[in-house]
C-alpha cells in the first residue's frame, strides 16, 4: 500500500525541469493587482450574449482591479462579474468625473443617464467641471448667508412680535382693573339703595300700623276708646315666693314617728317549687 504523504518523490535520470515551462514567482510579471470582492450591480444592465436581465442591487463574487489611469488623483477601478445564466464576462469601471460606473463589454446598460438631454454635465470637460463646482460652492455659501440673514430676520420679528404681543397684555390687564373698580362702585352703589329702599319700606309699614292702631281704637265722634274696669273683681292674690312657702313649711312641726312603725316583719318563706313555678294542688281530705 502506497503512502498517504509522500516525503521522498522520485525523480527520473532523464529529468529536465525546463521542459515544464514554469515561470518562476519572482520572475514573473507583476501586473494591476486584482482581488476578489463582494459586491451589487451598480445598474440595470442586459447581457449581450443571451439577453439576460440583470437588476439593480443584484449581488456577485467579483474581481477587483486597480487602474493606472486617474482622474484628479481619483483611483478608478475596473470589475469583472460573470452572467448568472450563460456566465459570460461582464466588465464594468467606476466613473468618477461623472459619479456613476461605465459599463465596457458584456453587458448593457438599460438607462444610460449621459443621453438624457436634461443633464449636460457627462460631456463636459475638466476645467467646466472644475468652473461648475466652483459655482455650486458659491452658491451654497451665499445660500448659508442668507440663511442666518433670514434666521435674524426671523429673531427680529418675533422679538417685535413678542413686546407687541406683552403690550397688548398690559393694555387688558389696566383695562379689566379699571373695569371691575367700577363695579365695585356701582355694586357697592346698588347694594345702598337697596338698603335704602328696605329702610323706607319698614318705616312706612310701621307708620301704616300705627295709624291703623290709631283708628282701631278710636269711636266715630274721635273720642278714644278706654277700658272699663269692675270694682266688684278682686284682683288675684300675687303668688307666693318660694322662699316664704319653705319658711312657713320649716315652721310647721310634724307629729313625732311611732316606734311601731319601724319593727322588722317576718314574711313566710317560700317555697322550692314555687320558685321554680310549680303549684301544689290542695288535698281532697
Amino acid at each position: 500500500m502506497s503512502e498517504r504523504k509522500v516525503l521522498t518523490k522520485y525523480y527520473p535520470p532523464d529529468f529536465d525541469p525546463s521542459a515544464i515551462g514554469r515561470t518562476l514567482k519572482h520572475l514573473r510579471k507583476q501586473g494591476p493587482k486584482v482581488i476578489t470582492v463582494r459586491l451589487m450591480a451598480p445598474f440595470p444592465m442586459k447581457c449581450t450574449n443571451c439577453g439576460e436581465y440583470i437588476y439593480r442591487g443584484r449581488k456577485f463574487n467579483a474581481r477587483k482591479q486597480t487602474l493606472e489611469e486617474k482622474y484628479l488623483n481619483i483611483p478608478i477601478y475596473r470589475f469583472f462579474i460573470r452572467c448568472t445564466r450563460c456566465s459570460g464576462e461582464i466588465t464594468f469601471r467606476t466613473d468618477p468625473k461623472n459619479m456613476d460606473y461605465e459599463c465596457e463589454r458584456g453587458a448593457k446598460r438599460n438607462f444610460e443617464p449621459w443621453r438624457d438631454a436634461k443633464s449636460g454635465k457627462y460631456n463636459e470637460t475638466e476645467e467646466e467641471t472644475l468652473d461648475r463646482l466652483e459655482r455650486e460652492e458659491n452658491l451654497e455659501q451665499e445660500q448659508e448667508e442668507r440663511d442666518k440673514m433670514a434666521e435674524l430676520e426671523e429673531k427680529m420679528q418675533d422679538s417685535k412680535r413678542e413686546m407687541a404681543i406683552a403690550d397688548a397684555l398690559d393694555e387688558i390687564r389696566t383695562r379689566n382693573a379699571r373695569i371691575a373698580r367700577n363695579e365695585t362702585k356701582s355694586d357697592e352703589a346698588a347694594l345702598d339703595s337697596i338698603h335704602n329702599e328696605v329702610d323706607e319700606a319698614k318705616l312706612q309699614a310701621e307708620k301704616e300700623d300705627e295709624e291703623a292702631a290709631r283708628k282701631a281704637f278710636l269711636t266715630a265722634d274721635g273720642e278714644r276708646v278706654k277700658r272699663i274696669v269692675d270694682e266688684e273683681e278682686e284682683p288675684a292674690p300675687a303668688a307666693a315666693p318660694v322662699a316664704s312657702s319653705a319658711s312657713k313649711a320649716s315652721n310647721i312641726s310634724m307629729p313625732p314617728p311611732s316606734s311601731t312603725s319601724f319593727a322588722r316583719v317576718k314574711k313566710p318563706k317560700k317555697s322550692g317549687g314555687s320558685l321554680l313555678g310549680i303549684k301544689k294542688k290542695p288535698s281532697l281530705v
